[in-house]
């Protein structure tokens, strides 16, 4: 394992990089980080527990509690830079790496509100459901609720796929169309609902 400083970091491949976590240039870090990539890859270590860690590339808590940081910094950075209110949802691709940022790497299902203003500038956002691998229990009552207390002109929501697969099932479907009439009839118009998941994200039509 070749080792790398501060000016070739950028350049590195993800087993370097890894392994830089671990422990720098040694030779077990560099196998450790050899195995854990082409197990579980770059999204894999950034859900693996410790514990699978351990079990599939042989890394000792310690170091597995490293990288555990380091991947969870990185997650913070790219929520922080996608965060805060003044920034513009104008397009699913700007909704869904808000969504990414957050969801994608959960192993359960979130649902989101992203409440806007009229120049499509996020002015509020709450996680209106928690659930496990299969689903969220949440009305179109509880969603407009929300909406209303963030004082929106308009809102978007996004929620996560556990599964890796972005498309929409029946129930993602029906349900944002149920929300959309009830948004219409309130004048406070749902804009857009994304899917995000670790293979990309998908658009529900709202109407």
């Amino acid at each position: 394992m070749t080792h790398i400083d501060e000016s070739g970091v950028i350049g590195a491949s993800d087993e370097e990089i890894v392994a830089a976590v671990l422990g720098g240039g040694s030779a077990i870090a560099g196998e450790e980080a050899r195995r854990a990539v082409s197990a579980l890859g770059v999204g894999g270590l950034a859900r693996a527990s410790p514990s699978t860690l351990a079990d599939v590339a042989g890394i000792r808590r310690t170091r597995a509690v490293r990288l555990r940081a380091a991947l969870e910094l990185a997650r913070r950075v790219e929520r922080e830079a996608t965060e805060g209110r003044g920034l513009v949802l104008g397009d699913s691709a700007a909704v869904a790496a808000w969504g990414r940022a957050r969801l994608a790497a959960l192993d359960h299902e979130e649902l989101w509100l992203l409440a806007l203003d009229g120049q499509s500038e996020l002015c509020g956002a709450r996680r209106l459901a928690s659930g496990g691998r299969h689903g969220l229990s949440v009305s179109a009552r509880d969603v407009l609720r929300a909406a209303l207390l963030e004082g929106a002109t308009a809102f978007v929501l996004v929620h996560n796929h556990p599964s890796g697969d972005p498309k929409p099932s029946a129930e993602d479907v029906a349900f944002t169309h149920r929300v959309f009439v009830g948004s219409e009839a309130v004048g406070m118009p749902l804009l857009d609902h994304v899917v995000v998941a670790r293979g990309g994200f998908a658009r529900v039509e709202p109407g």
